[in-house]
């Protein structure tokens, strides 16, 4: 779709000239009408000065397409030429009766006068030719409109061109400013829609700040802000309500499993049950996560990781997998964020490594200015899986444990603090999973710290 402001620039700007071409046109036929007379004169005089001829003592007024046509077009016609003692007269029996004597000695111009009596009209016209006074005196003479209108352009061209570019220029300027406004009015329109937030898009745009024609459109929007506000509240009330009422039963079952008298059943049944409590819960955390603003405060993000990986320790012995601690430079690390928060989203990350990378023997978290990273070297990701993980439900072994919420949580809870979960695999390379905070950054004199569990 085309511009806006330059379609609107073009529209204008065709309609302008068309205005002046239609004014222009009016303006020429409306005001020679208005002084015929003498806009005639004007082009009469013209064709008779450039007919005469003057040789010696001989005054000849010959024949020329021009004059032909205005006698042909002016059955009365009469005109007398004079230069000094000669003459030349054509239609002396329409002639009336002059009160100018020859050879005229008035003044050098074009004048119109009227008849002795007063019924009719002729033209005087008085030009200097070398060291004669050329005298044209014409009667009765119809000129076609289309001659007067050459004549008139011609000699008005210069002020005609000087008016087109002084309309041409201001409806440029118009056309640039109104394009200019229409264009601010959506940028502001669209500035306030981004300020929106999508998570949660209770906020409305005032139609006092828009102009008069995008009002429509900005009402819609805010109506459409409002439906969506109202379904996603909605939504998170009800995955909230789900995962709350769920909980209850599921400890009751776990309860009631415990009586299972065959072991590999009562096994079976606490493995699913667990997966299914692992689920309820990571709903309920999403859930509050989403419906309730954080209180952010300085956390150490090295003394987070230290506890984190010493309660993943005993599951790593039992996994045969080392986990270990490095940091780049010296802590602590400090981030504005919630501690229990970050602390769900890195375990699981280290949970998710302990559990989905096969053929890990080492698990590694790194502590750098950006944030933390959790490093595995087992089998890598498929191509493309990365995006996949962040989608709710999704894991990265449908046959393991794992509700398939956690990297979710952990995206929404990283979104919550400002910053990202940055996912990159390779096949057969391993696999680093990081939370990246928007200012990660403290540094105070600490020694490195090691942690590992064999």
């Amino acid at each position: 779709m085309t511009s806006i402001a330059r379609t609107f620039a073009l529209s204008l700007g065709c309609a302008a000239t068309t205005i002046f071409l239609i004014m222009l046109s009016i303006f020429i036929l409306r005001y020679p009408m208005e002084e015929r007379e003498f806009k005639t004169c004007r082009v009469v005089a013209a064709v008779l000065n450039r007919a005469t001829v003057i040789e010696g003592q001989n005054l000849t007024v010959r024949s020329t397409p021009a004059l032909e046509e205005l006698k042909a077009d002016s059955p009365n016609l009469w005109y007398v030429v004079s230069a000094g003692d000669l003459v030349s007269e054509y239609g002396s029996e329409h002639r009336p009766p002059l009160p100018i004597a020859f050879p005229y000695r008035g003044p050098v111009g074009l004048s119109v006068f009227s008849t002795h009596d007063q019924k009719s009209t002729f033209c005087l016209d008085v030009a200097q030719r070398g060291s004669l006074r050329l005298t044209t005196m014409v009667g009765e003479p119809q000129v076609r409109f289309g001659r007067i209108a050459r004549n008139f352009l011609v000699r008005s061209i210069f002020p005609i061109f000087l008016l087109a570019l002084a309309f041409a220029a201001t409806v440029a300027v118009g056309s640039a400013l109104a394009a200019r406004f229409v264009s601010r009015g959506i940028a502001r329109v669209t500035h306030r829609a981004l300020a929106i937030d999508p998570a949660a898009p209770q906020g409305s745009i005032s139609l006092s700040e828009v102009p008069h024609e995008l009002k429509p459109l900005v009402a819609a929007l805010n109506r459409a802000f409002a439906e969506i506000d109202a379904y996603i509240r909605m939504q998170r009330r009800f995955l909230g309500n789900a995962a709350h009422q769920l909980r209850t039963p599921l400890t009751l079952l776990r309860a009631k499993i415990e009586d299972v008298p065959q072991p590999a059943l009562r096994t079976e049944l606490v493995r699913d049950v667990r997966r299914l409590t692992s689920l309820v819960s990571a709903m309920l955390d999403l859930a509050r996560l989403q419906n309730h603003a954080i209180e952010k405060r300085p956390i150490d993000l090295a003394q987070i990781t230290l506890d984190v990986l010493a309660d993943f320790s005993p599951s790593a012995l039992d996994a045969g997998i080392e986990l270990a601690l490095e940091q780049d430079g010296k802590g602590p690390f400090l981030v504005q964020g919630v501690d229990a928060a970050v602390r769900s989203a890195l375990a699981n990350l280290v949970g998710n490594a302990l559990i989905h990378a096969h053929g890990a023997r080492r698990i590694v978290a790194a502590l750098s200015r950006d944030g933390i990273s959790i490093d595995d070297d087992g089998a890598g990701l498929p191509a493309g899986a990365e995006h996949k993980l962040l989608e709710p439900f999704q894991t990265g072994n449908t046959a393991g444990d794992g509700a398939g919420l956690g990297l979710s949580i952990v995206r929404e809870i990283m979104a919550a603090h400002g910053g990202e979960l940055v996912i990159s695999s390779a096949p057969g390379r391993g696999t680093t999973m990081s939370l990246r905070f928007p200012a990660a950054a403290a540094t105070v004199a600490s020694p490195q710290l090691g942690l590992q569990a064999r």
